[in-house]
Parts: structure tokens; C-alpha cells; sequence
């Protein structure tokens, strides 16, 4: 990035993304957890395990991997929280890539909460 018209292309680019994803009511969303104890409790393997599974299923129209930052519950991290219109939320705990790949096809897909990874299971 050279100039400042580059750097203005990039931000209309992203508001664009982030305006479709906020007028799609009945999109799934993932957030993952990256403040600095997700990072350091291995969220980015996580983050990367959701959105690589959700491409490869071609998902991505219909579900919004995005991160978010403090959750609140460090000692349960990496923490995962998918909200699907019209249900309630549901936070998955110590989550690994592997337990990213098993939800998004136990939940995401198929539509049954993964109840040994959520944090009722865990607590």
C-alpha cells in the first residue's frame, strides 16, 4: 500500500463485507474468542480450523466466521460462542482445530449441539 487511495479502497472493501454480513439476519455466526488469552490458549488455530471447514463445505453465504475480543471466561479458552437465528447461544469451551471441524459439521450442518464441548459440560 502506496498511497492513501489504496488504503481508502481497502476500507470500502471491508465495509462493504461487514454491511452484508450485518443485513443478513439469517446468517449463522461463529465469534471466536482472540483477546491476548484466546490467542495464547490457541483461538487463531481454532479461527482458522472454522473458517477453513466452513469454505470447504461452501458454508460461507450462509455462516459469518468472525473473532470478537474478551468473552469474560479466560479460564475456558479457547471460547467459541455460535448464534443461529431464532435459538438460544451456545458457548463452546477449550475448544482445539479438531473440535472446530466436529462442530461445524455435528452443528453447523447438521443442526445438533455438540453438548460435551459447550460450557455447561465443562463447568
Amino acid at each position: 500500500m502506496k498511497t492513501l487511495a489504496e488504503l481508502q479502497a481497502i476500507r470500502d472493501k471491508a465495509r462493504a463485507q461487514i454491511g452484508i454480513r450485518e443485513e443478513d439476519k439469517d446468517a449463522v455466526r461463529v465469534l471466536v474468542g482472540m483477546a491476548t488469552c484466546g490467542i495464547a490458549a490457541g483461538a487463531r488455530p481454532v479461527l482458522n480450523a472454522f473458517v477453513e471447514e466452513v469454505a470447504k463445505r461452501n458454508m460461507t453465504e450462509k455462516v459469518a466466521v468472525t473473532q470478537t475480543g474478551c468473552i469474560g471466561i479466560c479460564q475456558y479458552e479457547p471460547v467459541v460462542e455460535v448464534l443461529v437465528p431464532g435459538q438460544e447461544k451456545v458457548t463452546y469451551v477449550k475448544m482445539t482445530p479438531e473440535k472446530a471441524v466436529r462442530v461445524v459439521n455435528d452443528h453447523l450442518v447438521n443442526g445438533n449441539v455438540v453438548t460435551e464441548f459447550t460450557i455447561g459440560a465443562n463447568s
